[in-house]
């Protein structure tokens, strides 16, 4: 058990003012800190994790900072604070709370039972931090804001992976502005594997940019050159709406050297009025396109349907609910009662 000790505490800026923060979107941290993670971050050439972390405790701070823990708690007060899950899941977000701790007091030791990845049971206590009350409670809503979203991702992805097995699951850009690398990382820590990480980084086809290039087979032809042009090599999806559509793709493909990777097969699991879907239609598609390229089947993924979907022979499944409709699982940080009741009574405060 942890005992107060008088200090002068140097208290974290962003608990006493909030800066005009611009977040440059630079390299996300350094190779050091990134080298040691269980499951590291996707890679990004311009986001800045140093910059979200800094923002999300900035917005929390305001002009003030915590007002509530200045009036409270003691200046001088050292304390432990336990992370404890309620109820059953997969943690994600550990190495993350440890970059926000670090960010709002160094000083602050962290010691984990789990890693991320690892399955939690309601009641069990699974972290602690030690170090000045004032950090914890500054440092507290913000690193379970991150923890229980990233964990409430790692949970669904985990039982999709699982059910979807023999195919890979992924997500999609449906991500929380601002937040796309952490929901990806969550997704990475659940099991799951990452689709493009944006617009930058594949080449995907979709149905607006078939309708203005006039259709699937010049949308193609247009990439194809694009790509040649620009000496540019990078995965290539288009996506497939019907099973003529289809052909269409394997036609083109088979009268022209294209870069193409993979084909989508959109909206071909159709749900039925019993609950149950038909995926009769993907099953054709996969076994047409017969591993000449990747397949992803997209549209009415959810976790009931997911197995099914799955058993059809089709390498990824997407799903945006992933991330775009997440459950936050619950986490809560709190410090030791006992404790603070003994520095309460010694201040007169209890």
């Amino acid at each position: 058990m942890f005992k107060v000790f008088p200090f002068t505490a140097i208290v974290h800026p962003h608990a006493i003012t909030a800066p005009r923060l611009v977040v440059k979107m630079s390299a996300i941290a350094t190779k050091n800190a990134v080298e040691s993670l269980v499951v590291k971050p996707p890679a990004h050439p311009t986001y800045d994790l140093k910059g979200v972390i800094q923002l999300a405790l900035s917005e929390d701070a305001g002009d003030l900072g915590d007002v509530t823990c200045k009036a409270t708690i003691p200046i001088d007060m050292e304390s432990e604070a336990h992370f404890l899950a309620k109820e059953d899941g997969i943690v994600a977000g550990i190495a993350l709370a440890e970059m926000i701790f670090a960010e709002v007091d160094p000083s602050l030791k962290m010691e984990w039972s789990i890693n991320d990845g690892d399955k939690v049971h309601k009641g069990l206590k699974f972290g602690k931090v030690q170090g000045k009350a004032h950090s914890i409670v500054i440092a507290e809503r913000v690193v379970l804001n991150f923890m229980q979203r990233m964990s409430g991702i790692a949970t669904l992805t985990k039982a999709m992976a699982d059910a979807a097995h023999p195919a890979t699951i992924l997500e999609t850009r449906k991500t929380a502005p601002g937040l796309r690398l952490v929901d990806k990382w969550a997704v990475l820590i659940g099991g799951g594997k990452n689709h493009r990480m944006g617009l930058f980084d594949m080449v995907m086809i979709k149905d607006n940019h078939i309708s203005a290039a006039g259709g699937v087979s010049k949308a193609l032809n247009s990439v194809d050159q694009y790509l040649e042009q620009n000496k540019l090599q990078m995965g290539v999806e288009v996506e497939t709406r019907t099973i003529a559509e289809v052909r269409e793709v394997l036609d083109y493909a088979s009268q022209t050297k294209t870069s193409l990777t993979r084909i989508m097969l959109d909206n071909m699991v159709v749900p039925l009025s019993n609950g149950d879907i038909d995926v009769s239609m993907l099953k054709e598609a996969v076994d047409l396109i017969n591993g000449r390229f990747e397949t992803e089947a997209s549209g009415n993924v959810t976790l009931e349907t997911v197995h099914k979907i799955g058993q059809t022979g089709v390498t990824y499944i997407s799903s945006g609910a992933l991330t775009h409709s997440v459950k936050a699982l619950d986490i809560s940080l709190k410090i030791d009662t006992e404790l603070a009741l003994e520095v309460g009574r010694r201040t007169k405060r209890a």
